[in-house]
């Protein structure tokens, strides 16, 4: 699919946004680095959830602030600013790592929940361009990532920051000093109050955002499409309230017409069911999909199962694990963006660095089978269950040497065995006359290794391994047919 760069442009009604497509750069991309950067790395405690909790009473984060730091009215999340110093960032250093990676694409937070900035904003004066790091966290990595060949996006939280800091206003604390309304505000008590009641996810919470701060949304929203030109912008959950609809309708035209200005390709990445199918790129939070989506989609997840800003005790995920949600998402129709969370100086941890290093180990052997590639009639095989839907891409077993992903790329199959399969790997789906199966085959490769034995029977198709692995996690079996090129979908 093409992203639509036709000068006519678009309008803000559902019927015109929904045929922009995807662009190129996306679907062939697959892999992006997502980043949570802001003042909540100060703390370090918790999550990047850290200036909501510590601001509501009978929470771990309102008790280690209170025991730390002191009181809200003495010490509040402001305070932290100037203990965001960035005096280790370094754009280009982080921008090579990403490439090393594999990845093709970047997307930092622009504005988290937590109302500042890491980019040069003129609706507010507590923003990084002016306080703590004096930096213009994002126009650097723009500028880093284009200079290095990698697609820039940007996400945008700002519409969370409605009700975000609500319990401020609930107890004694600086939340409520009018000094800092420009900061902390609104602040509106806004229901729910919690992730316990299901209404979290509900489409109208009262009270309902009023127009100053929708039209404020809008402008800031506009302002980062025109300074940056992300080619993503990323927006959170809460943007499916109704109230939102003509507001989003206003952006995304705005943006593709923008867009189609410039000449180049973008997309916009929504959750639920905040735009109707086409008009943007579904993304599923920690989650996947049990069979191939019938759109392009995206899984965004963390490299931390318990926070995706930077904490001192962080529960990471195995590398592998990783690797093979990249590798289902794929097979699947999607794309995969891997969350990482530097520290105040900027400097990217070392455990997140080296599992960064990792993925481009696998990449280097096996991208060919990811990069460039379409589903096949089936997304794979195997024993192991794959829970649709969020946040389920932490509570899955592992795969084994019998779980298979496929993908395609004109006349080449690639089946990815998620684990070493042992001296023998048996694909059941391309038994003989299986409907995978696109003429004969002319040859089968293990990529990093070189050509394999193989036979096929009515049981499937067995490939005789060699005695060494290739690289660690996955292996990619390249299958070759002499005819009978591949649906690209």
């Amino acid at each position: 699919m093409t992203q639509n760069t036709s000068q006519q442009p678009f309008e803000p009604t559902w019927e015109s946004l929904k045929h922009v497509g995807v662009p190129d750069w996306y679907v062939n991309g697959k892999f992006g680095i997502f980043i949570h950067w802001g003042v909540y790395s100060v703390p370090a405690f918790g999550s990047e959830w850290y200036p909501r909790n510590m601001y509501r009473e009978g929470t771990p984060e309102f008790e280690h602030h209170v025991k730390t730091y002191g009181p809200q009215t003495e010490f509040g999340y402001k305070d932290f600013i100037p203990q965001l110093t960035a005096e280790k960032f370094d754009a280009d250093q982080w921008v090579r790592l990403f490439k090393e990676a594999g990845a093709r694409f970047v997307v930092p937070v622009a504005e988290h929940h937590d109302g500042f900035p890491m980019y040069d904003c003129s609706f507010s004066d507590w923003t990084a361009a002016k306080m703590g790091p004096k930096r213009d966290i994002v126009g650097e990595l723009a500028e880093a990532a284009r200079t290095q060949g990698l697609v820039f996006g940007a996400s945008s939280h700002r519409l969370e920051h409605w009700w975000f800091m609500d319990g401020g206003r609930k107890f004694p604390s600086d939340v409520q000093d009018p000094a800092y309304h420009d900061f902390y505000g609104p602040a509106v008590m806004a229901s729910p109050p919690s992730f316990d009641v299901p209404e979290w996810y509900g489409l109208d919470w009262q009270p309902r955002p009023d127009a100053k701060f929708l039209e404020d949304w809008l402008a800031r929203t506009c302002e980062l499409v025109d300074k940056y030109k992300p080619q993503l912008i990323w927006f959170d959950w809460w943007i499916q309230q109704t109230i939102m609809k003509p507001y989003l309708q206003r952006f995304a035209a705005y943006y593709y017409n923008r867009a189609a200005e410039w000449g180049l390709g973008v997309a916009i990445n929504y959750k639920h069911d905040a735009f109707p199918d086409g008009a943007a790129v579904l993304d599923v939070e920690r989650g996947q999909f049990k069979g191939i989506a019938p759109r392009f989609w995206q899984n965004d997840t963390s490299v931390s199962k318990n926070s995706w800003g930077y904490i001192h005790a962080h529960d990471y995920k195995q590398v592998g694990d990783v690797i093979g949600d990249l590798i289902d998402v794929v097979s699947k129709n999607g794309a995969l963006l891997l969350n990482i969370g530097p520290k105040p100086d900027g400097t990217i941890p070392e455990p997140e660095a080296e599992m960064l290093r990792e993925i481009g180990r696998w990449l280097a052997v096996n991208g060919e089978a990811i990069y460039d590639t379409r589903p096949a009639a089936v997304f794979g095989e195997g024993p192991t269950e794959v829970a649709e839907g969020q946040f389920t891409d932490t509570n899955r077993a592992s795969f084994t040497g019998q779980d298979f992903r496929f993908t395609t790329r004109g006349k080449t199959l690639y089946a990815i065995a998620l684990a070493w399969p042992g001296e023998e790997a048996l694909i059941k789906s391309l038994a003989k006359n299986s409907s995978l199966q696109r003429g004969e085959i002319a040859a089968i490769s293990l990529l990093g290794a070189g050509e394999l034995e193989w036979t096929q029977d009515s049981d499937g198709l067995h490939i005789k391994t060699p005695a060494q692995q290739p690289c660690n996690n996955a292996f990619s079996f390249k299958i070759q047919f002499a005819d009978g090129v591949f649906t690209v979908t």
